[in-house]
């Protein structure tokens, strides 16, 4: 039998509307997180919420120590060189400590994060 010409056969596409579950019915974060879901978007904002509190943290403790010294140096009006030796020398301990701990406290997150995530 001839078909008849105007039949036709589509195609149609798009997403599929049911998925497979794996056969382990074991839960993965990563899978989560890689197809966008609104549990992995919950992941990932809670990763960017501890890095923006440890910047914070570092931003204000640099503020604390760096914002009042012009009105330290204005009392001391006639102290140039104490304020050449404290802006060259005293700050750059505490600010070397200040962004190791930034650091440091950072790769924590990270390595918290990765571990949450591979399941480990």
């Amino acid at each position: 039998m001839p078909q008849d010409p105007t039949e036709r056969r589509v195609t149609v596409t798009g997403p599929p509307r049911h998925t497979r579950r794996r056969a382990s019915g074991h839960y993965r974060p990563r899978t989560e997180i890689d197809e966008q879901t609104t549990l992995g978007h919950t992941y990932v904002r809670s990763l960017m919420r501890s890095q923006l509190r440890a910047g914070l943290a570092a931003f204000a403790v640099l503020g604390l120590l760096v914002g009042p010294l012009p009105l330290l140096f204005a009392v001391m009006s006639d102290a140039r060189r104490l304020e050449w030796a404290v802006l060259g020398f005293g700050l750059y301990a505490p600010l070397v400590l200040l962004a190791r701990w930034y650091v440091r406290r950072a790769e924590r997150n990270e390595r918290d994060f990765v571990r949450l995530v591979e399941d480990r």
